[in-house]
């Protein structure tokens, strides 16, 4: 089976670019998947199945049953692939270049979707060889909250048939193509955005006595609250908090009335992530009423973090392991980033892999969500193949 997977991966590598040129040179932005959703159904009925369209709004669901098919006695894998660009410009000056103005497939999205049609390919054309049911998800807003992956879920995507296990793959710019790479346990991090508005005094600032300065109030509430990171945070525990806006629109001797801050808190513990919003806006509101001014903290909810099951995780990194060789699969790093697969590893037993995209010899080496981000072509090969034979061989664990 492994070989004539590779077989045919091998011979649909000039569609799997093919179809990941027309998805990068016609992005589409989160919730506004339109035409790649046409698309993606396009492809799936020509090859035989009837994808349910509109999860989500544009998102897909398509089934593809072994020769057992739906009994209850066989397995469901999921499958994940994401389909949204991002607002970027794109700065390469390849033949597939978007052809939307300011927007871009730069964080491989494209990418994701080819392979996963690929696997689809793959799977349904050796689907009397397999029992059970691979279950494909083509999934709308990865990058915008609240994330595709919570709406899917909300509109049934594991349910009838329920998945016991769901599969993610994304690019690695930073491994090299040809090598994938694979991570137990905590991943990546939640993802909270923080907006706070100090509220003071404004005046002359040579009268500094008549006002409440809320500049000087809000850099205060900005370095304590770094102090909840670091001393009400277990140690161990992974926690970011930055700050990227501070806007305080006044001049050089003239103190507005109000201050705006804006940023981020990233962790690993939905625990944690709770008690330190909770502490950090009770701190903000707390020293700038013991200021005599008032702050207006609030919170705008992301994505959990994202936990990959050990036992599915070392399963998978197993099947890697005989499919790609054990040099070619390699371990992963936390990553403080935020990804909406999370939603679903916080309901099913779930493995977020990485797919390497990088060639140095050939200067693709930008990272994602950067104007010249691209990949070596040859990973969609190997993402299709491989994903091919994860979902295979999950099938084949006994529940």
């Amino acid at each position: 089976m492994k070989e004539q997977i590779k077989t045919l991966a091998r011979d649909y590598a000039a569609d799997l670019i093919a179809n990941r040129r027309h998805l990068h040179a016609n992005p589409e932005l989160s919730f506004h998947e339109f035409k790649t959703a046409r698309f993606v159904a396009e492809q799936l009925k020509a090859i035989g199945l009837t994808p349910q369209e509109g999860v989500a709004n544009t998102g897909l669901v398509a089934l593809i049953e072994g020769r057992a098919g739906r009994s209850s006695e066989n397995r469901v894998v999921g499958l994940r692939a994401d389909m949204d660009a991002l607002p970027i410009h794109e700065a390469n000056d390849v033949p597939y270049k978007s052809t939307v103005e300011g927007v871009m497939h730069a964080c491989g999205h494209d990418v994701h979707t080819s392979s996963l049609l690929g696997t689809a390919r793959i799977l349904q054309q050796l689907r009397d060889q397999f029992e059970g049911t691979v279950k494909l998800v083509f999934q709308p807003a990865e990058e915008k909250a609240p994330g595709g992956a919570s709406l899917m879920i909300k509109d049934g995507v594991l349910e009838n048939p329920a998945p016991a296990s769901m599969l993610g793959q994304h690019v690695a710019p930073n491994v090299p193509v040809g090598k994938i790479g694979f991570r137990e346990g905590m991943y990546m991090a939640s993802t909270d955005e923080l907006y706070l508005t100090v509220i003071g005094k404004g005046g002359h600032g040579a009268m500094p006595d008549q006002l409440i300065d809320p500049v000087l109030i809000a850099s205060h509430i900005i370095v304590a609250l770094q102090q909840i990171i670091s001393r009400n945070r277990k140690p161990a525990n992974p926690s970011v908090l930055s700050f990227g806006r501070f806007i305080a629109d006044g001049v050089t001797n003239v103190i507005p009335n109000e201050v705006k801050i804006e940023g981020t808190f990233r962790c690993m513990d939905e625990e944690w992530r709770e008690d330190g919003l909770r502490r950090m806006k009770k701190m903000a509101e707390g020293m700038a009423e013991a200021m005599g001014a008032v702050c207006e903290f609030t919170v705008v909810r992301g994505y959990p973090f994202l936990k990959n099951h050990p036992e599915l995780t070392r399963r998978m990194r197993s099947a890697a392991t005989e499919y790609m060789g054990p040099e070619n699969v390699v371990n992963l790093d936390l990553w403080m980033a935020g990804e909406d697969f999370a939603f679903y590893s916080q309901v099913v037993d779930s493995c977020f892999y990485r797919l390497g995209t990088r060639n140095e010899e050939r200067g693709i080496i930008s990272g994602v969500h950067t104007p010249t981000f691209d990949i070596d072509e040859s990973a969609l090969e190997i993402g299709a193949g491989l994903m091919s034979w994860l979902a295979l061989e999950e099938l084949r664990v006994k529940s």
